[in-house]
């Protein structure tokens, strides 16, 4: 038998009520602090993400679907979803995007994400909104023990200086380190800072601060942050070993952490990219942004025990129960969906007892049935499958008295 990929899923409907909420809260908060809606291709030129994430990144180098198109063209499956939208707008997306990486809990090879993206402005106030906007998003979803790591890895001008005082802690260790980290010693020395491997970490640890390197605008920026996020009661831990996994970050960089850390911990992050447009050939636009991986949040929603509310459901289901009745259920379920109600007409030929159990299964409030003594008087068999008994009623009074209960006028 055929079976998902590795690294994919299918979303059933029992599990759709945390997606559905995740996804109605975040278009609602998107929509308070001022964005937009976009949907960008699935996939895109190559070169987009070799410009913008880096060539460097373990998304570039390890991570990508890519292939030729059979017009010979180098496509690469959405692997992020910043460098695809660069332009001055306010703009988020629910997206999925692809990673060749080993399977884990919350990080599949087909996953989806919430991102917010703002260009246009360098102001430090909007780098403070947007991780404001991602945290009120966390509260009105009920997760509760989160931490925001929060640093600034500076910009084209202070980082030559920085990157030179990592070089010189690192020389001299490279036989301690993953061969990762050898060749990012060579190509991508804040990519050191980054990594995950035990033998690494106690050189990291050591190494130097980037806010002790940054110069003053920089500096004058992420105090800029510190203080509108303060104002707005935003809690914030520096940790001067965060980076982010793609080479356009510059300034303010953040994640937000669940209490359980993992290897794959971060249930969401992002920061400023003021050099990104001009990397992917665009004019020079400052922005700033953030994604969320949606399968992290249900996890974690899932894990501190939070409800949803339930997934939409049908709340009518009608059959006939002879073939002389097939149209009168047909029009009545035509009457209901006219009236907003959702409803699901039953099909074929089945016993009582089957229809019943199929309506139960679909987890409908009304069962409605039609026969040859409802067709002759112009009634229906309606029941509410809160209660035991049926009853017969004229088809309009069965009309109003559905739509009542699911808050619907007829």
């Amino acid at each position: 038998m055929f079976q998902a990929p590795r690294g994919t899923q299918d979303i059933l409907p029992d599990d759709l009520a945390h997606w559905t909420f995740v996804e109605r809260t975040a278009r609602r908060f998107a929509a308070l602090f001022g964005y937009s809606e976009i949907r960008t291709p699935t996939f895109e030129d190559t070169g987009l993400f070799h410009h913008g994430a880096g060539e460097m990144t373990d998304v570039v180098e390890k991570e990508m679907y890519s292939f030729q198109d059979k017009g010979g063209e180098d496509i690469t499956l959405r692997a992020e979803g910043t460098a695809p939208i660069a332009q001055p707008i306010r703009l988020f997306s629910l997206i999925s995007v692809f990673r060749y990486d080993r399977p884990q809990a919350g990080r599949l090879r087909e996953h989806h994400q919430f991102d917010c993206e703002a260009f246009g402005e360098e102001d430090a106030a909007l780098d403070a909104e947007t991780i404001t906007l991602l945290w009120r998003f966390y509260e009105a979803l009920g997760l509760s023990g989160l931490s925001i790591q929060l640093n600034s890895i500076g910009d084209l001008e202070c980082r030559p200086a920085y990157i030179a005082r990592l070089r010189a802690h690192y020389a001299g260790r490279e036989a301690d380190l993953c061969g990762d980290c050898r060749r990012r010693l060579e190509k991508n020395p804040l990519r050191l800072l980054d990594c995950k491997v035990p033998t690494c970490q106690p050189i990291a640890d050591a190494a130097p601060s980037f806010v002790d390197s940054l110069c003053h605008p920089c500096a004058e920026h992420f105090a800029q942050v510190r203080a509108a996020l303060d104002a707005e009661n935003i809690p914030v831990m520096l940790n001067r070993r965060l980076v982010r996994g793609f080479d356009y970050y510059t300034r303010t960089v953040f994640e937000v952490w669940p209490q359980h850390i993992g290897a794959q911990s971060s249930i969401g992050g992002g920061g400023r990219y003021d050099g990104l447009a001009e990397q992917i050939g665009g004019r020079h636009t400052p922005g700033v942004g953030f994604g969320t991986g949606i399968e992290r949040l249900i996890l974690n929603l899932k894990r501190q025990g939070v409800e949803v509310p339930p997934a939409d459901r049908p709340i009518a289901y009608v059959a006939h129960m002879s073939e002389a009745a097939r149209s009168a259920a047909q029009l009545f379920a035509s009457m209901l969906r006219a009236s907003g109600i959702p409803t699901v007409l039953g099909v074929g030929n089945r016993p009582v007892r089957a229809r019943l159990r199929n309506a139960d299964s679909i987890g409908v409030r009304w069962t409605a049935l039609f026969g040859d003594d409802e067709l002759r008087d112009g009634s229906v068999s309606l029941r509410d499958m809160s209660t035991t008994a049926p009853e017969t009623v004229p088809v309009a009074v069965a009309v109003d008295r559905i739509a009542a209960t699911a808050g619907k006028s007829a």
